[in-house]
């Protein structure tokens, strides 16, 4: 069952991944970062686990696409 210390609040959200409150609304506008609301006042509320979450996958090293051949034009 989640509780709502759970949850923080965008400026603590913001704080803990090291972007600006701008950043963060945009992340969890665009998707990047799951968001919920408050059901009392509307505010924005950010899981503590999705935000680790989110930090790790920011660490995890990038596998670059295999490059694709061009054929040679003669």
């Amino acid at each position: 069952m989640e509780k709502l210390n759970d949850y923080v609040k965008t400026a603590e959200a913001a704080e803990i991944l090291g972007v600006s409150q701008t950043t963060l609304r945009k992340y969890a506008e665009a998707g990047k970062i799951s968001m919920r609301r408050n059901p009392v006042n509307g505010y924005r509320l950010f899981k503590r686990e999705d935000l680790e979450a989110f930090l790790q996958q920011l660490d995890a090293p990038e596998t670059a696409p295999p490059k694709k051949r061009r054929k040679k034009s003669k």
